[in-house]
């Protein structure tokens, strides 16, 4: 099981697929990842992966580091779950952010559309469940609807988000999660109320921005 992350998310959606798959007959080899492999390259803002063969690139006024920003843990993120993601994409000025963390797919797991969809849609509940608990029974959660996303050599995504007030400030928490041959990808994003919508935009270019890149045949 993987740590604990912000709310829970992918935790919780890492437990579903793997429980909804763990029976029946193998369908890849046991995935191994090589730890000792740095995650990856930054040059100028593209970030392009050696751990994981995936590449995405930053927007103009954002920046990209291979570990997180200390203010990611003000902001209620934990810094386990922090600390496996591969890169993250923030802007400084407002503190929206983005992290991208791929996972190696279980033997017996398998994966369509519909069950991505589903699994995002399964944990709305822990999302307002942690939100309450970081932030107080009284907040108001206002929940998105279920999406379908395209990225680049992926060929299952979904996500969804909620809206809520900290402090008299909006904030959108997203997930997004994603599975590629023989990967899970897991994609958490926040953006701030400042400056709200230009981050909303910043956020989908860099999600056309990303490409999973497989690896040449041996």
């Amino acid at each position: 099981m993987k740590a604990r992350r912000f709310f829970g998310i992918v935790a919780v959606i890492f437990l579903f697929a793997f429980l909804t798959g763990c029976a029946g007959t193998p369908v890849r080899d046991p995935v191994k990842v090589d730890l000792k492999i740095p995650v990856g390259n930054i040059e100028g803002n593209q970030f392009t992966g050696l751990r994981y063969p995936f590449k995405v690139s930053a927007p103009p006024n954002w920046k990209m580091a291979t570990e997180y920003p200390n203010f990611m843990i003000d902001l209620g993120y934990h810094k386990e779950g922090l600390e496996e993601s591969e890169v993250f994409l923030f802007n400084p000025q407002t503190q929206s952010n983005m992290q991208i963390d791929f996972t190696p797919a279980g033997r017996y797991s398998t994966f369509d559309q519909e069950k991505m969809e589903s699994l995002v849609n399964s944990v709305t509940g822990e999302v307002e469940d942690e939100v309450k608990e970081h932030f107080g029974k009284d907040v108001k959660i206002t929940n998105g609807p279920t999406e379908r996303v395209s990225l680049k050599g992926v060929p299952f995504a979904a996500k969804k988000y909620s809206t809520f007030k900290v402090e008299g400030q909006t904030r959108e928490q997203g997930w997004l999660y994603a599975f590629t041959e023989p990967y899970q990808i897991f994609i958490l994003y926040l953006v701030m109320e400042k400056d709200a919508e230009k981050d909303r935009q910043a956020i989908r270019q860099v999600l056309d921005s990303f490409e999973y890149i497989p690896p040449a045949k041996k």
